[in-house]
């Protein structure tokens, strides 16, 4: 199988990450430095390192949900010694990893897992999963507002692709926004872009999971009917 697949399965990190661990120098196949795509390797037979430690299969394999607090960063290690979400899933042993990302200032729901299939089908843009999310904003969305995040809104230089928007009629401005992108920090800058600062932002369904009353920093087990459905997610 690709060199890439199998680290993935090894519980290490995601496809895509993996793809990044090659490039960068990290990996060896038998002894021998592997830097380029296109590798493939016997699982039963090559001794692959990463870091210069030999990786395995896993032999259980973990999907979790985590109600993630805001201030924790989404990562497996931070060199500027932020909390990661890390620390949040030490009773779990296994080497997890999170699918996708959390921005540090906001919470919500975040899955994590040791597949690294699983993970490449709810993060690659080509299966389309949707986010849902609740942000606090400065002032209610006008109709004019929900149109052009509706149609898609310029950020970054680029037009987002559109959004599902409904307005929370609460005592605080609410909004549940629904993208199906990952682009860095895209809710908060999608409603920038039409006059509202996000003053608190919590991602609160992934593909049809829901967050629920998951307490905050603590995880479960996802159901086998929500692994599936995230696995099967097609883009319509």
């Amino acid at each position: 199988m690709r060199l890439q697949k199998y680290i993935a399965l090894c519980g290490v990190a995601s496809r895509r990450a993996a793809e990044r661990l090659i490039e960068s120098g990290r990996v060896t196949v038998n002894g021998g430095l592997v830097d380029y795509m296109g590798c493939e390797v016997d699982e039963n037979a090559d001794e692959v390192t990463v870091d210069g430690k030999v990786i395995k299969p896993e032999s259980r394999l973990y999907y979790i949900a985590l109600n993630k607090p805001k201030n924790y960063v989404t990562t497996v290690s931070d060199n500027l010694g932020r909390p990661t979400v890390m620390e949040l899933v030490r009773d779990i042993d296994a080497r997890i990893y999170p699918v996708g990302r959390l921005d540090f200032d906001t919470s919500g729901l975040l899955i994590m897992t040791n597949d690294g299939a699983f993970a490449n089908a709810v993060t690659h843009p080509s299966h389309a999963v949707d986010k849902v999310y609740i942000a606090r904003i400065s002032r209610p969305l006008e109709k004019s507002d929900e149109i052009r995040l509706r149609g898609g809104v310029e950020i970054d230089g680029r037009l987002t692709a559109p959004a599902k928007v409904e307005q929370l009629h609460g005592r605080i401005p609410e909004v549940k926004i629904t993208i199906h992108e990952g682009r860095n920090r895209q809710v908060r800058k999608m409603l920038e872009a039409v006059g509202s600062d996000v003053l608190a932002l919590k991602r609160v369904a992934v593909g049809g999971v829901t967050l629920g009353n998951l307490p905050e920093g603590k995880w479960r087990h996802l159901s086998d009917a929500e692994i599936n459905k995230l696995k099967g997610r097609r883009k319509k």
